[in-house]
């Protein structure tokens, strides 16, 4: 687990993450916290189950951070994401990024979060009142359980 970026079981500390990159030349610390909503469209949602592949998905929050520091030099970032069974209003990701003027802080969180749906390999399976469906995909365009192949 990089000091940054990790994926875990346990329930997110918004401040835990926020501690990580506060830093005396940081004049804005944005954090974007991702909880489980109860409705999805007219589905009531009754709780979530994620999976990840472990070892791949810390990799790609970490080249998140990268792509962050490339593109916003002075930025620090810290991304956390809880897999396994979460109830409604559960926090499911944390990502924090402090920079030293507050525009950077924003676009920065921002790009992390459209990242990850984009890259990073984690399913969301969502359990509603009338059935249950997973998500391929952290952008809701594919349907279907990982497979093992994907865990490879």
């Amino acid at each position: 687990m990089s000091r940054n970026y990790w994926i875990t079981e346990s329930e997110l500390d918004v401040q835990e993450v926020v501690t990580i990159v506060t830093r005396r030349s940081a004049g804005a610390i944005n954090t974007f916290i991702g909880t489980v909503r109860e409705w999805t469209g007219d589905k009531k949602t009754l709780y979530l189950e994620y999976e990840a592949y472990r070892p791949m998905a810390e990799k790609k929050l970490a080249e998140i951070g990268q792509e962050i520091e490339r593109r916003w030099p002075d930025a620090e970032t810290a991304i956390v994401h809880r897999i396994g069974h979460l109830e409604i209003s559960d926090i499911a990701v944390i990502i924090a990024v402090s920079t030293p003027h507050r525009a950077d802080s924003f676009e920065a969180s921002r790009y992390a979060i459209e990242r990850i749906k984009e890259i990073v390999p984690i399913w969301k399976k969502e359990h509603w009142e009338n059935g249950e469906q997973w998500i391929g995909n952290q952008k809701e365009t594919v349907e279907g359980a990982p497979t093992e192949e994907e865990f490879k």
